[in-house]
């Protein structure tokens, strides 16, 4: 297919609560939406970087800078066939894998609409419904986060994940054991602690956690290493894997259990899929994780979501848990079993509501071959 053209749109989406984890607090979610035109054709995605440098070194500005002056010249024009092609030509540019996996999905899209399949399909997914977790961010108190989590178990969600931090972590894992002694329960830490709390951190094995995500430090796996064989808990990497090649030596050091796979952190959903390969072979679960996405970038994790290998409830939630008006339709519901619909469409198997579209964008840019 020749990428005859591609355009930017840098978007701001007001959410429908605040969400505050141990580092960061947002209530408004920027992200940048790519779509690369071919043939008649038009393929979406969705670049997940975020307004600061919190989660990710990557903000939108250097997305921007990074997709417009590198990524987009280096494909634009071509002919490419395969997600393997365009990643090859991507190769040369070091890191920045939020801009590149916004190019990427947006070309997975598009790839799936010339060959008739939704994506799924065409990712080899093999589900018709994925579970749904949710994300709940830091409360003001724990009366507050228990009635949260109360609506949210009513709504039907599978897990419960509950951000923390130290000074917001064993009081409140152990107010909510008391409360919901038997819902499957997780805590991501975001990388707020060191290995001198050890020994605060081993209190986690009391509460059945289903795992701790990413305790230490970001780019971290050797201390992760050391603190697994010290936790019965297992520990879920997310921030330190952010290639295929990480996940292996993850694995192979024994620094994790559980890999928490997004895609928009590994470089795109052929990476994504790479990591999901090798855990499948290992017999390690994964899961898919959330960025907040709009239903584009939604629409893509559970795709993804619908391969074998992610047998844990993944941070996807219905639409209506982040935004009062979603860019595409139908919006995603979470089903009583506490399941979401694979889309069976082509592509995304959505479709993206122009006007609505037109109404959160802050700048636009068109490039053509």
């Amino acid at each position: 297919m020749k990428l005859e053209a591609i355009e930017l749109r840098y978007i701001e989406m007001e959410l429908v609560e605040p969400f505050e984890t141990s580092g960061w607090r947002e209530t408004v979610r920027p992200c940048i939406i790519v779509t690369i035109y071919s043939d008649g054709l038009a393929g979406y995605g969705e670049c997940v970087a975020g307004a600061g440098p919190w989660y990710s070194y990557e903000t939108i500005e250097t997305a921007w800078h990074i997709l417009k002056d590198f990524c987009i010249p280096a494909v634009l024009g071509q002919d490419i066939s395969s997600a393997e092609e365009l990643q090859a030509k991507l190769k040369p540019i070091r890191g920045h894998p939020m801009a590149k996996a916004g190019l990427e999905a947006a070309f997975w899209d598009l790839l799936a609409h010339a060959q008739n399949v939704s994506l799924a399909k065409l990712l080899g997914g093999t589900k018709d419904r994925i579970e749904s977790g949710i994300s709940i961010g830091i409360q003001q108190d724990i009366p507050t986060l228990l009635r949260v989590i109360e609506q949210r178990r009513a709504q039907g969600y599978k897990r419960i994940k509950l951000k923390v931090k130290p000074g917001w972590d064993i009081n409140v894992l152990r107010a909510v054991r008391q409360r919901f002694p038997d819902i499957a329960l997780m805590a991501d830490a975001n990388a707020a602690y060191t290995v001198a709390d050890l020994s605060h951190l081993k209190q986690f094995d009391e509460f059945n956690l289903l795992m701790l995500e990413q305790p230490l430090d970001y780019d971290d796996l050797i201390d992760h290493s050391i603190l697994q064989r010290e936790l019965q808990t297992p520990i879920c990497l997310d921030e330190s894997i952010k290639t295929p090649d990480d996940a292996r030596k993850a694995l192979d050091t024994g620094a994790c259990k559980i890999i928490n796979i997004k895609p928009g952190r590994v470089g795109g959903l052929l990476n994504a899929k790479r990591i999901h390969d090798l855990c499948l072979s290992r017999g390690v679960p994964v899961w898919c994780g959330g960025m907040l996405e709009t239903g584009i970038g939604r629409a893509a994790n559970i795709a993804l979501a619908s391969l074998p290998g992610f047998v844990l409830p993944n941070d996807i939630s219905a639409s209506a848990r982040y935004w009062r008006e979603d860019i595409i339709e139908p919006p995603f519901v979470l089903e009583r079993d506490g399941t979401i619909t694979v889309p069976t469409g082509l592509g995304l198997g959505v479709r993206v509501v122009p006007e609505r579209l037109e109404r959160v964008t802050q700048r636009r840019e068109v490039f053509r071959a």
